[in-house]
């Protein structure tokens, strides 16, 4: 008996089983659909979305606006791929959006020493402090959103304290590698767009072809059994973190190379975006059920809906959170639904 290739291969290999004696023959079908539901949905709403948005806007569908759109939701795509491990396992973790700013900063200020520095330094620092909140999480059993939250503002201290209160702005010299590598495209799309799909794709292997990968969703279902069957839960706990805080530096600090600066007001609030795409994408708050495509989609639809809104022109900016937060409202809504009715049948 073979599962489904998808992103989570949890209770897949369920909708192959015959119905049992008894069990309504109708039972298999409608989980299948839930399940198809809870994994596609959010593509389906930004197939529609996008089909409408062309149709009434004739700037929409051009070349350079989806150029600028790809562009502009790669940062927080590998920022939420991060967020999609920590989620699966049953945990949050806050402190992205500040370790996206330090990234950027860190990145902008290595910049002087070369581009092995700018690109390393972020993502050492960064990662680092996603071995704390994993350490702390996973050894001394504190709440991850406490754990989160203090490092949160620690990072967004240390980012303050390196550019003097946000009065200095680190340049990156134009030409550099590191600019081409953020300003720079290749068929039509930016840099980071081709960087984001490749570490998507590595991402999706990762929990459908590893052992890690498998830990990662025997944690966040159920840690305990997790650990009867041998899963290293801690191990696993402190490397999504990490992984976390990897992913988020990089952002930061591709970012940066296609902002030719590191500057220290972006990333409030990005956490909270992180979460709503990979809620949106399908991934289970709770834990034990994700998908690194459904991260993806969860940002293009947000990016999307955001587009939509400046193309009307009348509506300010600030509807965009109103629409992403009232969507992601009826996400949860709908996925908790989703989810007794598949235990249920």
């Amino acid at each position: 008996m073979t599962a489904t290739k998808t992103d989570a291969p949890v209770s897949v290999t369920r909708d192959k089983r015959p119905a049992p004696a008894g069990e309504p023959p109708g039972s298999a079908r409608s989980e299948r659909v839930s399940a198809l539901v809870q994994q596609h949905g959010a593509l389906a709403v930004l197939l529609v979305v996008s089909l409408v948005a062309s149709f009434s806007f004739d700037s929409f569908a051009t070349g350079d606006n989806i150029s600028n759109m790809a562009t502009s939701s790669a940062f927080l795509a590998i920022v939420a791929l991060g967020m999609t491990f920590v989620i699966i396992t049953g945990g949050i973790d806050l402190s992205v959006g500040s370790l996206f700013a330090l990234g950027g900063v860190l990145a902008a200020w290595g910049s002087r020493h070369g581009t092995l520095v700018a690109l390393l330094l972020p993502l050492v620092v960064c990662g680092a402090v996603g071995v704390v909140n994993g350490l702390l999480v996973a050894r001394s059993r504190l709440a991850p959103f406490i754990v989160t939250l203090a490092a949160m503002l620690g990072a967004r201290g240390l980012m303050l304290a390196l550019t003097d209160e946000g009065a200095n702005t680190y340049l990156i010299g134009k030409g550099s590698f590191l600019a081409e590598l953020g300003q720079g495209s290749t068929l039509g799309l930016g840099n980071p767009v081709w960087i984001t799909l490749a570490l998507f794709v590595a991402g999706a292997v990762v929990l459908r072809r590893t052992r890690f990968g498998q830990h990662v969703y025997a944690v966040g279902g159920n840690e305990d059994a997790a650990a009867l069957m041998g899963a290293p839960v801690a191990r696993t706990k402190i490397l999504v973190y990490t992984l976390s805080g990897v992913t988020a530096g990089l952002a930061g600090a591709l970012n940066a190379a296609w902002l030719a600066s590191g500057v220290t007001i972006l990333g409030n609030g990005m956490e909270l975006e992180a979460i709503a795409a990979v809620v949106i994408g399908g991934t289970l708050l709770t834990g034990g059920l994700g998908y690194v495509s459904g991260a993806l989609v969860g940002v293009l639809l947000l990016k999307v809906i955001q587009n939509v809104i400046n193309q009307i022109g009348s509506l300010d900016s600030s509807y965009q959170q109103v629409v992403s937060g009232a969507f992601l409202a009826v996400v949860v809504v709908a996925q908790t639904w989703l989810g007794r009715r598949r235990q249920l049948l």
